[in-house]
């Protein structure tokens, strides 16, 4: 499955209506760490049907970076039936990723 890039105006259908777990990268094309991570989230979207893969640029959506409360980037949300339940920040190994959705 492809990364799908939310918006303020597709996040409610596509994060919170989600019947998969939602894996959200929240980036920006300027950010070194966020070019270093981008591939690895790039491959488990293509790697897990099972869960939804989505990006968030947070210079194009600072409403929903706010609403995150986004203070450093890249910074991962995993969220279930709408919930948040589970986040880390900075690069993190592909395992360490796999991880947070388990």
């Amino acid at each position: 499955m492809s990364v799908i890039t939310v918006t303020k105006d597709n996040f409610e259908n596509e994060v919170m209506k989600s019947e998969k777990p939602v894996l959200i990268d929240f980036w920006a094309s300027w950010c070194g760490p966020c070019r270093m991570l981008s591939p690895t989230v790039d491959q488990i979207a293509e790697e897990r049907a099972d869960i939804k893969v989505c990006k968030v640029n947070v210079d194009e959506e600072s409403e929903l970076a706010s609403k995150f409360g986004i203070m450093s980037i890249p910074t991962l949300f995993v969220i279930k039936n709408g919930q948040v339940v589970n986040q880390s920040m900075g690069v993190q190994p592909k395992s360490a990723i796999l991880a947070m959705l388990d």
